[in-house]
């Protein structure tokens, strides 16, 4: 049976609609925000459409991205993960939301519940090492839960905890709080796991550590990097 194209019946054409999602999950911008830097290029469209597209394109892109970097990162990934929660309100409802970011960065997963307690860490690890094995080092808070989950799934020797150790993970939650601020927090459970897994992936894609390179180099990866945005789902 053949895949139908994602675009297809779109009046639209796919450069707009990859534009308008990268704007809107890469960057803290509203959605009238994306319709008015869309307007100023000529592109006359509703923020209701880029809501549209976004709920539609976001989790197809991010899929692909998740996919194509999970074959290049290979077992390099699984030297040392960070493992964090961040406290988060909906409707007036404290909610967590799990993170696990690797050495370098690179986000690996996350995880939206309304426990924080060892079955919510035992679950969220298991989600995550199904997919990128089991690390070397596990860095965390000194929060008993981690040891407890980490003991079911045999890593309790691998875990490491210290006052600074885990600053990647919490730095790895700052593009998330200000998307949070800019959409004045989110509305439902499902909404903060859809668009915390799509803008991990984008973020990834377009993370080229720019204090790491020189200018050239960085600017080559950048210009890399939106090369291959614009040819996401082409085929």
């Amino acid at each position: 049976m053949t895949k139908r194209a994602p675009f297809m019946y779109f009046h639209s054409s796919p450069e707009i609609i990859r534009l308008a999602v990268m704007m809107y999950v890469r960057f803290p911008l509203s959605l009238r925000n994306v319709e008015d830097l869309l307007h100023e290029r000529g592109i006359d469209i509703s923020h209701e459409t880029v809501r549209y597209w976004w709920n539609r394109f976001g989790p197809m892109f991010a899929a692909e991205i998740r996919r194509k970097r999970v074959q290049r990162m290979g077992a390099y990934s699984n030297w040392q993960w960070h493992l964090d929660e961040v406290f988060v309100k909906i409707n007036g409802e404290t909610h967590y939301l799990w993170r696990a970011v690797d050495h370098e960065g690179e986000a690996l997963g996350s995880f939206v519940t309304k426990r924080r307690d060892r079955k919510a860490k035992l679950k969220f690890l298991k989600k995550t090492m199904r997919r990128h094995g089991s690390p070397n080092a596990l860095v965390t808070d000194k929060f008993r839960s981690y040891g407890a989950a980490m003991k079911v799934v045999g890593n309790a020797d691998r875990q490491e905890t210290g006052r600074w150790l885990n600053n990647r993970a919490e730095n790895s939650h700052l593009p998330f709080r200000r998307r949070e601020r800019a959409m004045q927090r989110f509305r439902s459970m499902r909404c903060l796991q859809k668009y915390s897994a799509v803008q991990a992936s984008v973020c990834n894609h377009f993370n080229q550590e720019r204090h790491l390179y020189s200018r050239d180099n960085f600017r080559a990866g950048r210009a890399a990097a939106l090369a291959e945005w614009r040819q996401i789902c082409s085929a």
